[in-house]
């Protein structure tokens, strides 16, 4: 089940759901707008390995904006810092930001309870297209778990993405065994 807005706003009352910066008019009638940080990201090699630790150099979106090139992965980060404790978060983008021929994330739309944390997107797009930082990029929308949580994301040992940033974060794949 999808929480409609004023259970959100239920769930921010009570510290389920933490949204910062929280502005209540970002609230929609069952989700909440997320907006583009000012900070992106690229990998420094031309192939990637999903062994390795690849790196990446971040940069600044710059005031008039930054044009996306297709056959770049760009790695962008959500201005919002959020919490989920007792609900699952979805991340999808935006529908005008779709219609731009953008993507926000390949696959990874789906937070866990315990998620806490700004968002690293995974941003592609289907021709050239200019973004500007602060601006509205994708929804969250939250759903009710069924039964007890025995172990959220944020106390697993095993967690890649637990250190608070307001960065893009690269692929921490190397650090499964396989």
């Amino acid at each position: 089940m999808i929480l409609s807005d004023t259970r959100i706003l239920e769930a921010i009352a009570s510290g389920e759901i933490i949204i910062d910066p929280f502005r209540r008019e970002h609230l929609g009638t069952n989700s909440y707008d997320v907006h583009l940080g000012k900070w992106l990201a690229n990998y420094l090699d031309t192939e990637l390995d999903a062994r390795k630790h690849n790196q990446i150099k971040v940069f600044e979106i710059p005031e008039e904006g930054l044009v996306l090139r297709p056959g770049i992965l760009y790695l962008g980060v959500t201005e919002e810092y959020t919490e989920t404790h007792s609900t699952v978060p979805f991340l999808e983008g935006k529908s005008s930001v779709g219609r731009l021929g953008i993507d926000i994330h390949a696959t990874a739309g789906k937070g866990d309870v315990g998620f806490c944390n700004t968002w690293t997107l995974e941003i592609s797009c289907t021709m050239p297209v200019r973004i500007y930082a602060g601006m509205p990029i994708g929804q969250l929308i939250y759903f009710q778990v069924d039964g007890d949580i025995e172990n959220p994301y944020n106390r697993k040992t095993s967690a890649k993405y637990k250190v608070r940033t307001d960065k893009p974060v690269e692929s921490m794949m190397w650090k499964n065994h396989f």
